[in-house]
């Protein structure tokens, strides 16, 4: 086979060779506790029908309040009460989890994932908080998961997940390593969103190359059907016409630069004239980089003023993905194999994310034209502070699946970003909690009563620094706590998961073999230079 690897395809051979490993993390779950110990240091995944934390400082993004020497008692899978520590009746035989001088938050959300591996994911997201996620590109594997973990035989979060990728004709993905749904006019359009629907999709998720009558198409058959449409905003539509038609939320920040431009007719009239092969992503990028850079050179705080007030106003969703674009914009200085997180991801993985560095990434992209990406991300960063700033909801999303990202883990890189850009801590904490919720009709992203129990234990303040979200002691997820022992061999299990799928592809080969809902990378394609 000598197909490329696509984009969000990267990482999936590890689901093919994945699932008939023998380590599993559902292990996890079997972990027990005895009802009334306290395991404020001990090592243990309580499941006890009542537990009280008690004495913590309570951060609650939704409404900004901050609690301290607070007690929250968990019923099930549910927050039964919170109030200050002394004046809430612990129950005889609750589990009593101590948390003098430690701080709990609402549990985070990644609100844009690619799945590897039922090894790897569900528990990399419990170990680093993440007890929400929204699947961007749903695929039976994936859809297996949920039904697991609500059934309680696999560890993880609550999942919400998308419809298989609808694009335009052609599609920039090679179909034979994604199955993704390219449609050329209206009614194939159509057909798709009721295919997608028909196979279980939560909402439909629409891609870059749709020409906008296919995309207007898509808009009304989603209205027909009663679901909603998120992901890409397509090339030729303005952003301000999807807010206006109804998407839920856009994803990344390609399409926003080139609606603030004071030139933007002149740039959507270079939009208009790009033509690309069946495929070819890295032609993409090497076609919208240049007009993104004239977007910046020519950004119009008036028109920008105007753009947002519209995404403001019908409350769309922006889903940054700053993680991902820093690796995109960053590429040439990425080491994918140096950062000790790549312990977590199998061989194949590793092999095929290093594909599309080379081949997506970096293939069209003259070591000249370095500097002009790497200044675009700081030209995303002020964007996303005047998003902020002008009231369009933020969420945060990783775009797991792409370079540089890292199940779970990057989910902390991403609040560091929104900081970066000018958020405040407690708003960065909102967009991974508060606003995921509202945006899904959820009770969760709070620690308030009759909220879901999940929720995340802190060493240290977030609200002093937003790198203290990674200073984990304790997770609750659907009101089962796993202290920091617990967490740990949760991490464990997955480096051993890791290895035992390496060991199945010797040298780090991403073997020649495909799932329905995923491809490979060529045989023997890993690292630079192999």
């Amino acid at each position: 086979m000598t197909t490329e690897f696509s984009r969000r395809g990267v990482l999936v051979a590890g689901l093919a060779v994945g699932a008939t490993t023998a380590t599993s993390l559902a292990a996890g779950t079997s972990l027990a506790a005895t009802p009334g110990a306290d395991h404020g240091g001990g090592s243990a995944a309580t499941a006890s029908a009542e537990t009280a934390f008690t004495s913590a400082t309570v951060i609650d993004p939704a409404s900004g309040r901050v609690r301290p020497d607070t007690t929250v008692l968990v019923r099930g899978d549910r927050i039964a009460e919170v109030g200050r520590t002394g004046q809430v009746r612990v129950p005889a035989g609750a589990a009593v989890v101590d948390l003098r001088g430690r701080f709990l938050i609402p549990g985070l959300a990644d609100m844009h994932t690619h799945g590897y591996a039922e090894q790897i994911d569900p528990a990399l997201c419990v170990a680093n908080g993440v007890t929400t996620v929204r699947e961007m590109s749903g695929t039976a594997a994936v859809r297996d998961w949920r039904r697991r973990i609500e059934a309680g035989s696999l560890l993880g979060p609550r999942y919400t997940i998308g419809s298989r990728i609808i694009d335009g004709a052609p599609t920039v993905w090679d179909p034979t390593m994604l199955s993704v749904l390219s449609v050329a006019d209206a009614e194939q359009a159509r057909q798709a969103v009721r295919q997608v629907v028909a196979e279980g999709a939560d909402f439909v998720k629409v891609y870059s190359r749709l020409s906008p009558p296919a995309y207007r198409a898509i808009v009304a058959e989603c209205r027909r059907l009663g679901v909603e449409f998120a992901g890409h905003c397509p090339d030729e539509v303005p952003i301000t016409e999807a807010a206006t038609l109804g998407q839920a939320s856009v994803e990344h920040m390609f399409w926003t630069a080139i609606d603030t431009s004071g030139e933007e007719e002149r740039l959507r009239a270079r939009i208009a004239r790009i033509r690309l092969e069946t495929g070819d992503y890295s032609g993409w990028f090497a076609a919208i980089h240049p007009v993104e850079w004239s977007a910046a050179h020519s950004y119009s705080p008036a028109k920008a003023r105007q753009v947002f007030a519209r995404l403001a106003e019908r409350r769309t969703r922006q889903v940054p993905t700053l993680v991902m674009h820093h690796g995109l914009d960053n590429a040439r200085t990425l080491d994918l194999y140096a950062d000790p997180r790549a312990r977590y991801l199998p061989a194949p993985m590793l092999a095929g994310l290093q594909y599309a560095l080379d081949e997506l990434y970096l293939k069209d992209r003259a070591p000249a034209e370095d500097g002009q990406w790497a200044a675009m991300f700081g030209h995303r960063l002020r964007m996303v502070g005047e998003l902020h700033r002008a009231g369009v909801p933020l969420m945060v999303g990783t775009d797991v699946g792409t370079c540089g990202t890292y199940p779970g883990f990057s989910v902390h890189d991403e609040l560091g970003f929104l900081v970066e850009a000018g958020l405040s801590p407690m708003a960065a904490l909102h967009a991974a909690t508060a606003e995921p919720a509202s945006f899904l009709g959820a009770r969760t992203g709070r620690v308030a009563r009759d909220y879901a129990a999940d929720l995340v234990v802190l060493d240290a303040n977030p609200l002093a620094a937003i790198g203290n979200t990674r200073r984990i002691a304790g997770v609750v997820v659907r009101g089962r706590y796993l202290d920091r022992a617990a967490l740990d061999g949760l991490l464990r299990g997955v480096e051993e998961a890791a290895a035992a799928i390496s060991a199945s592809a010797p040298g780090g080969a991403v073997p020649a073999v495909g799932c329905p809902c995923h491809g490979a990378a060529p045989a023997g394609k890993g690292r630079r230079g192999a």
